[in-house]
């Protein structure tokens, strides 16, 4: 199969890679190539979800100073410590929009509603001040279908799909009466498949294939009266196996001899990469400024240029054994704010606010063109009730605003700038039992 661009499709925390592809235009795909997976689908950090649970999102994942279900486990464990015993269920129907233009007019993903599952429990264990829980989470991924036909290169076809999934048991103790310390062993597994072609011809790794990523949350909490608490997290960096795919037909070299993203072939055979999870960093207080009302503010840091600075797909390339390709991802902070007001005994109601910068500049659009993890702004709204028998029923939706990146000509050519753009809306529900 010919190759004129190596493409890579990262998702929710992978970004695999694809080929070259035809000889005709060599330096449109390869530009336009580097990444055919989108993997910001999931998330407005990156491609990292604001909260994970239905009482995060709606807090606008303000929640490492004010925990409040046994979701805290994957954010700051030593939440824990402050919960009553209980489980809960979150199920999310995260609805991202994107377009994009390779250069032949803009596109849309056919493919743009996605479920996120969590479930999440605590318990007090051994002793009084010692707390065990954690859970199971979706916490980030991805899918894009774009098609386009009539193009240049005749029909451009491009699928991705991610699915990544976080276990985190975590136990947390009391140091004293107003501070605790928690920590969480964080594992993961993913799954990655996608197929692209151009006028026909491309790379074809549509068999899924798994990767398992392992790392750590250490928190911690202090109440420093009954209307100020201060939060702190920090998540190392998650290693991760690497991803196998077998290409059984032949992709020809369409460059110019030259070597990496632009012109590279390859050939038959294995191909592999990985994609680690970056360390970050999380701290916050909560207040109750008056009765009943919460308000909590928090400020992230994610060291994405540290795992997505480069990409590396390795395998039988053509004079080398790997293609790096330049993805150049910058560090984000993140700023949430979210507050609770309790209605009665019955009904909380939240909302919330997350900004986050933008961790691929204008000029990295060119290798970042399907994973458009652009969007910054989000707003949120939630509620809980409390049903009898110690049930509880708590919802939330999200929307983030409109983000368009557009960067000048492919590879200086005269073909139409390249433009992405991306807004999600989310809806969400989770049940929760005390015991």
């Amino acid at each position: 199969m010919k190759s004129n661009r190596t493409t890579i499709m990262s998702v929710g925390e992978d970004r695999e890679f694809c080929r070259v592809v035809r000889s005709a235009i060599p330096p449109i795909l390869s530009g336009l190539a580097l990444l055919l997976l989108s993997t910001a689908a999931w998330a407005t950090n990156g491609y990292q979800l604001i909260g994970v649970g239905q009482c995060a999102m709606g807090m606008g994942g303000a929640v490492v100073a004010a925990p409040c279900d046994p979701m805290t486990a994957i954010s700051n464990p030593a939440g824990l410590a402050w919960l009553a015993s209980q489980t809960a269920f979150s199920g999310e129907i995260f609805n991202p929009e994107r377009n994009t233009n390779f250069g032949f007019g803009n596109t849309g993903s056919h493919t743009n509603v996605y479920a996120i599952p969590a479930l999440g429990w605590s318990a007090p264990a051994f002793r009084p001040d010692i707390y065990f829980g954690g859970g199971i989470y979706g916490t980030s991924g991805l899918g894009v279908n774009y098609l386009q036909p009539n193009t240049p290169m005749g029909t451009i076809q491009a699928f991705s799909s991610i699915n990544f999934m976080q276990m985190a048991p975590a136990v947390a103790f009391k140091v004293t009466d107003r501070s605790s310390l928690g920590l969480a062993l964080d594992g993961a597994a993913e799954q990655v498949s996608f197929d692209e072609t151009f006028g026909g011809q491309g790379f074809n790794l549509i068999s899924p294939s798994w990767a398992y990523g392992i790392g750590a949350t250490i928190g911690g909490m202090y109440k420093y009266n009954d209307k100020l608490t201060f939060g702190a997290s920090y998540k190392s960096v998650m290693k991760f196996t690497h991803l196998f795919w077998q290409e059984n037909q032949e992709f020809l070299p369409t460059g110019v001899g030259a070597t990496g993203p632009v012109g590279v072939s390859g050939g038959e055979g294995s191909y592999c990469a990985h994609l680690n999870y970056p360390q970050q960093v999380a701290f916050g207080a909560a207040i109750y400024p008056v009765h009943k009302l919460l308000i909590s503010m928090e400020g992230q840091w994610l060291n994405w240029h540290s795992t997505m600075h480069q990409f590396k797909v390795f395998g039988p390339w053509v004079g080398t054994n790997n293609v790096a390709l330049p993805l150049n991802w910058q560090n984000e902070w993140v700023a949430n704010l979210g507050a609770q007001y309790d209605l009665n005994k019955t009904w909380q109601v939240r909302a919330g606010f997350t900004y986050g910068t933008d961790p691929i500049h204008n000029s990295d659009l060119q290798a970042n063109l399907l994973m458009p993890a652009i969007v910054t702004t989000a707003v949120t709204f939630g509620a809980t009730q409390k049903l009898p028998m110690r049930w509880s029923l708590t919802e939330a939706a999200m929307h983030t605003f409109k983000s368009d990146v557009t960067d000048g000509t492919l590879l200086g050519m005269p073909v139409q700038p390249l433009q992405a753009s991306m807004s999600e809306n989310s809806v969400g529900f989770q049940i929760g039992y005390r015991f």
